[in-house]
């Protein structure tokens, strides 16, 4: 039985600090040029990443085979979001790494401070020291639609500037990469490769829509994943107000329901009587966890968030992601034959978690 990891949620500040200074502008209207037009827009504020990390060798010194520690060169794509010198990348692109190398497509260079990353959405932010630096216009994911021209730029395998296009594939994939993901990724078909890594995915009026991150490949072709760039947004903005991001958690573990597997469970577990219809299930709740604390039960069915319906384990887990840490969450379930209206206050997770 697969069972998602802990509902855990972002949380915005109540200021949150500013992520872009491009100037307002008009999309791009399409024409025959219409590819050439949005990367010459954004391609300016398209940077590539030089990361250098010390590795510890487990056999270095042996027999004088080599040295116990090592450096690591690795490669990555960002984009500028601010002309004094934010950029927002992956953040396992600069994982291991508290300093990098940013070059622009113009060919100046700087050292880049990291300036902190969210492993849990894969989201970093860099600073250089620099003024008037060229910025990538930010769109709005959540106007995204499938069959929508989609246009990737980066360094693919070392190969500087590279674009490529396509179309969105699909929108909202949650389960594109692994299991327990929060990230609801944007899928195209423009060729992204090793070295995309943090670069913009644009639209067809030149904004960036997305930050890709991850590929799966397939024979004969290859699937590419993006981070929406109105999440990547919301964490910028909370590593630039405090250099850290905050998820908070009710501590349960879901299971999607079928009619079939509550029918098994009817027959097997004593304590559990659910209907045989498919909607989510809650399989655990943790010890001393917010939701323990707000009356949640193991076999109690999760009707509504916040008055929305969710019918999937996914749907929990970006109901709570919109919320934010003690900020009451009302659960509606359904145990046994009544419904009940549940109040849950998420708490924050420990960053070791």
């Amino acid at each position: 039985m697969q069972l998602p990891s802990l509902v855990r949620e972002r949380v915005e500040p109540s200021e949150p600090a500013k992520v872009s200074d491009a100037p307002a502008s008009a999309p791009l209207q399409l024409g025959n040029r219409f590819i050439v037009d949005a990367v010459d827009k954004v391609g300016p504020a398209v940077v590539r990443i030089d990361t250098v990390k010390r590795v510890i060798n487990p056999i270095g010194g042996l027999f004088g085979s080599s040295p116990s520690i090592r450096q690591q060169q690795g490669q990555g794509s960002g984009f500028i979001t601010r002309s004094d010198g934010v950029i927002i990348t992956n953040a396992h692109v600069v994982e291991g790494t508290n300093e990098v190398s940013i070059t622009l497509p113009d060919g100046r260079n700087f050292n880049g401070k990291v300036l902190g990353s969210d492993p849990l959405t894969d989201i970093a932010v860099v600073k250089v020291v620099a003024t008037g630096l060229p910025v990538a216009p930010l769109g709005d994911s959540s106007k995204v639609r499938p069959g929508e021209w989609a246009i990737a730029i980066g360094n693919p395998l070392g190969l500087d500037n590279t674009v490529t296009a396509g179309i969105i594939s699909a929108t909202d994939r949650t389960n594109a990469i692994g299991e327990g993901q929060r990230v609801p990724y944007i899928q195209t078909d423009a060729a992204v490769n090793p070295g995309n890594s943090g670069g913009p995915l644009i639209n067809a009026g030149g904004q960036v829509i997305g930050v890709n991150t991850a590929i799966r490949q397939a024979p004969g072709a290859g699937l590419s994943f993006a981070i929406p760039v109105n999440l990547a947004r919301q964490i910028a903005a909370q590593i630039l107000e405090t250099g850290r991001v905050s998820h908070p958690y009710i501590g349960v573990r879901l299971q999607a329901l079928t009619p079939q597997l509550a029918r098994e469970i009817n027959a097997t577990a004593s304590k559990c009587r659910l209907p045989e219809i498919n909607g989510v299930v809650i399989v655990e709740v943790l010890e001393g966890s917010p939701a323990e604390k707000g009356g949640l039960e193991p076999c109690d069915l999760i009707e509504q968030l916040d008055g929305k319906q969710v019918g999937n384990p996914t749907e929990v887990q970006l109901a709570v992601d919109r919320g934010k840490v003690g900020k009451d969450l009302l659960v509606r379930v359904r145990r046994g034959d009544q419904s009940l209206n549940l109040t849950v206050r998420p708490a924050e997770l420990s960053r070791d978690s």
